[in-house]
């Protein structure tokens, strides 16, 4: 999962036993069994919420988000106060306390707060990196190093490559994906596909690579071991990807029409002139690799990166005043070459950029946290597992369920610790191994988050590309097929896990 949450659980999970590390981590309190799940407001007034009632608070705030932005075209913002504002009131009719409430908003925020100031510190590596020169030089590299004509492909696939190697999506997508779509850009490709295939290849590579946080965490609620789980995860992971690759390359060629090649040589020779051009700027990528390697958290990693790339812009142009670097840091890198095309793909970065996508996380962090407190994700999920008959209804439900979470609450966490608790002991029953589980919490949960315009991964990939999350979700392909095969193996049983016959039930 990203860099937003990169290491928020491992912290707890080298300190502590998987188990305990979970008990430990975000919401510690209710999320042992899927009957611990509910938790009861202060207010003795409070009736317990049934689950037709809590269907139709859902499905109403899910009519609400999603008129507002995909039929009105509004911002994810406007919708989730509306929500925030009916839940408000719909619990404050029933009863609730202001102390419940004001109490579901902070354990909602509280998830949030490192990932936050993690968000802050990628909008100020941006800026310091393109200053450095560190972006324009992946730019020329890659120019002269990916072809044209599988360019698509190839963009899935370094950040597919990368990303397993780092762990965090949310690192791939604001270093490598900003050169690389601006190297798609100026080709003339369809960003929305280039943005599509940048988010896909990261998340395969957060997937599957053992330093991320939601593959430690997902391994960790299914109480399966870690590496059993990545290897798992590859009977619906492989095929997803082996399609989303097949599509990328069908939809991609072609895609750079010949009146766009003069336009590349002009960008090169813009980036040439105006940006220190080297092979030394990959020293911060290297940085990143060791410090992924080592373990090193988010916030450390960052902070390194952005002194790292304040010392080689005053190695590089030692003209340029600290107090320049300093409003860079806060406002953003202003690209002034004189081609409005170089111009308007690397002015960007800066603290203040994020705050479009901070104040988004805090209002969906805060509606999940009232969804949560008022037990209405809770009430309507965990009836479910209980008229589950089949492997293949239960992978589909728990699918399903994380997908639910994923677009009532935004939060990719929760999106794996509650259908993991709700789910567990269903698995169980069917005689299903914990990898099953562990496999379906990824495949419903972690992937899907970036497909959701109020999700915290969603409004991040999209602030930080410029795409909007509904513009490039048709083409994310990874994150749309993922689910499919995980669904079809519940079904035929191809690689699903079960239990030993002397464990089962």
């Amino acid at each position: 999962m990203q860099q937003g949450r990169f290491f928020i659980f491992t912290h707890y999970y080298r300190r502590t036993t998987a188990v305990e590390a979970v008990r430990v981590g975000l919401f510690t309190a209710g999320l042992t069994t899927s009957k611990e799940l509910i938790i009861m407001p202060n207010s003795k007034k409070w009736r317990s919420v049934q689950l037709p009632e809590a269907l139709l608070v859902l499905l109403i705030m899910l009519a609400i988000m999603g008129l507002g932005v995909i039929k009105f075209g509004l911002s994810p913002q406007t919708p989730v106060i509306l929500v925030i504002a009916l839940i408000i009131l719909w619990a404050r009719i029933r009863g609730a306390h202001w102390d419940d409430i004001h109490g579901g908003i902070i354990d909602g925020i509280k998830t949030g707060i490192i990932p936050i100031f993690i968000f802050l510190l990628i909008g100020a590596l941006i800026s310091v990196w393109i200053a450095a020169g560190i972006i324009p030089s992946m730019m020329v590299f890659g120019f002269h190093l990916i072809s044209a004509q599988w360019f698509v492909p190839s963009v899935f696939l370094v950040c597919a490559i990368i990303g397993t190697s780092i762990g965090s999506a949310f690192t791939i997508i604001s270093t490598i994906g900003i050169a690389l779509f601006g190297i798609g850009t100026t080709m003339g490709i369809n960003p929305a596909l280039i943005a599509g295939a940048i988010i896909s290849g990261a998340i395969f590579g957060d997937k599957t690579s053992p330093l991320s946080d939601s593959t430690n965490l997902a391994a960790a609620i299914a109480e399966a071991d870690l590496f059993d789980h990545i290897r798992n995860l590859m009977w619906s992971t492989i095929p997803a990807f082996v399609l989303s690759l097949v599509l990328y390359a069908v939809l991609g060629a072609g895609a750079a029409t010949q009146s766009h090649l003069g336009k590349i040589q002009t960008t090169l020779t813009v980036l040439n002139n105006n940006f220190t051009i080297s092979w030394w700027a990959a020293l911060p990528l290297v940085v990143m690799f060791a410090c992924a390697l080592l373990k090193i958290p988010a916030i450390a990693t960052l902070l390194m990166n952005i002194g790292l790339a304040i010392v080689m812009i005053f190695i590089e142009q030692p003209h340029i005043a600290l107090t320049k670097i300093a409003t860079m840091i806060e406002t953003g890198f202003v690209a002034k070459t004189g081609n409005a095309g170089v111009d308007a793909l690397l002015s960007r970065g800066g603290i203040s950029a994020m705050m479009s996508t901070v104040s988004l996380i805090l209002l969906t962090l805060s509606l999940g946290g009232l969804l949560m407190k008022f037990n209405l994700i809770q009430t309507a999920m965990v009836p479910l597992t209980k008229r589950l008959k089949g492997a293949g209804a239960t992978v589909t439900a728990a699918i399903l369920a994380g997908i639910g979470v994923n677009i009532f609450v935004g939060e990719q966490y929760l999106s794996v610790i509650l259908p993991g608790k709700a789910f567990k002991t269903t698995f169980n029953q069917r005689g299903l191994a914990n990898l099953a589980l562990s496999r379906v919490l990824e495949d419903g949960g972690t992937v899907i988050n970036y497909l959701i315009p109020w999700g915290v991964a969603g409004a991040f990939a999209a602030n930080t590309l410029g795409v909007s999350t509904l513009a490039y979700l048709p083409f994310c392909f990874f994150s749309l097929l993922s689910p499919v095969f995980s669904i079809i193996s519940g079904f035929t049983g191809w690689g699903l896990k079960h239990q030993p016959a002397n464990e089962a039930g």
